[in-house]
């Protein structure tokens, strides 16, 4: 057990000796501890020690304090200078062995896994069921589409009424600063509405293969805002899923043709749509990261995020409503009519039921379906980051595309599969498996033992 020394100190004031921790009747020197952190960010830096005969192996966490940051005191007290550190300061945590590091980094790699399977069903019903909603719904999409954005905000509120109630979301939580969530409110409505706008004249064919634009924003963007940095085999891992993804849907349909006659501004506009898109995500993993700061590291529940952003965008979709209500075919003067006669066919009550076979059920379980989903992948987004979560759902896309290919009722005759799908998908498969390949963390072998004194 640690003895003597239970603060390390580097910066301007700190030695330039190496740094001593000792143990009875042991000493092992460390070097001086880099001096990179930046902003508010509190890396932790690991000091790792090899087995001996007599000692088992053993990891402190050792965690750096922004200028002019208190400490959380290791052993109580009262926030006296000893319980305080200084500009440019390191404390030592409590130790961990190297096993217990070992399971803790492996329950974190099964429940990432696990919130990825979960995520990908999710994402492969929510396709299939918004297919099936729009068979009764044919004549209503914008209908549909008004429906989940409103819903979600009557859902989520209720929801996160019942977990305040609960003692789940704390005043804490509620009393975030809220111009995190109003911008992703704007974002969120302004990829809608420049999403439906290119969509409206590019075809189902070229939309999949503009989509992999949405990877390679969510990468950029990390890197800008986030200061993340991804190793080669990541970058080569996401290159693979793109084009996986684009063999898979695009293998024998006309898709170059077709981004060809819509012309170069609304495929950038389609791109720009997967922008706000990505921005949105990015934002999302940065109010994480932030709530872990201003809560004293407990992390917003998720349906904080949710409601508030899902409510800020209602408002700004409100805003947008003739723009998109045009996009649509209605003119805004007949908005209303439209919303009415679309909620007698969601109903399948009146006498424009006829062709509403399936509803309402077919639409609520898109609905039910699709809230589910995007709760799971801001859950994965939460415990992981912003390019996993958009990984998981690009997975479901050729599962989906095989989907289509059995015989589901309402549809008719079933799908082909592409030409191209057995290839793209296992190039899809093996972009994930690169992406998530990395050498051991914790190597203990190259270690250097700690020297006698």
């Amino acid at each position: 057990m640690m003895s003597c020394i239970r603060r390390v100190w580097a910066g301007a004031g700190a030695p330039d000796r190496p740094i001593r921790i000792r143990e009875h009747p042991r000493a092992w020197e460390i070097p001086r501890l880099p001096r990179r952190f930046r902003g508010n960010q509190r890396p932790e830096i690991v000091l790792r020690t090899t087995p001996s005969k007599h000692l088992r192996p053993v990891v402190w966490a050792v965690e750096a304090a922004g200028p002019g940051g208190a400490w959380d005191r290791l052993d109580g007290g009262d926030g006296t200078e000893s319980s305080k550190a200084g500009p440019c300061s390191y404390a030592v945590g409590e130790y961990r062995t190297v096993e217990q590091e070992g399971e803790r980094s492996q329950d974190r790699r099964v429940d990432v896994a696990v919130a990825a399977a979960v995520t990908v069903v999710l994402g492969v019903g929510n396709r299939v069921l918004y297919k099936l909603a729009l068979v009764p719904l044919k004549h209503y999409p914008f209908f549909l589409a008004q429906l989940a954005t409103f819903g979600y905000v009557i859902v989520y509120f209720s929801v996160l009424y019942l977990r305040y109630r609960a003692g789940i979301v704390t005043d804490e939580m509620l009393s975030m600063p809220k111009a995190p969530f109003l911008a992703v409110g704007l974002l969120e409505a302004l990829g809608a509405a420049t999403g439906m706008a290119a969509g409206a004249i590019l075809s189902g064919a070229s939309i999949p293969v503009l989509s992999q634009t949405f990877l390679v924003w969510q990468i950029l963007l990390s890197i800008i805002f986030l200061g993340r940095r991804y190793k080669v085999n990541q970058l080569l891992g996401c290159c693979f899923v793109a084009i996986g993804v684009i063999i898979t849907v695009a293998s024998g349909s006309s898709a170059g043709h077709s981004l060809k006659e819509a012309g170069i501004f609304w495929s950038l506009l389609m791109i720009v749509s997967f922008l706000f898109q990505a921005a949105d995500t990015v934002l999302k993993e940065v109010i994480f990261l932030d709530a872990r700061q201003q809560l004293k590291g407990s992390s917003v529940d998720l349906f904080v995020v949710n409601s508030f952003g899902s409510a800020f965008q209602a408002i700004f979709i409100c805003l947008l409503l003739p723009f998109l209500s045009k996009l649509w075919g209605i003119p805004f003067g007949q908005l209303p009519n439209y919303l009415k006669d679309g909620a007698a066919c969601f109903l399948n009550v009146g006498t424009l039921s006829n062709g509403c076979d399936g509803a309402p059920l077919l639409p609520l379980l898109f609905v039910v379906v699709n809230m589910g989903f995007n709760i799971s992948l801001l859950h994965l987004l939460k415990i992981s980051s912003a390019v996993v979560s958009s990984l998981a759902s690009t997975f479901s896309v050729p599962i989906s595309v095989y989907v289509f290919t059995l015989p589901l009722p309402y549809l008719g005759v079933a799908a082909s599969l592409p030409t191209g799908f057995v290839s793209g998908t296992i190039i899809l498969v093996i972009g994930l498996l690169i992406y998530a390949w990395t050498p051991s963390v914790y190597p203990t072998s190259a270690s250097p033992s700690p020297p006698n004194v």
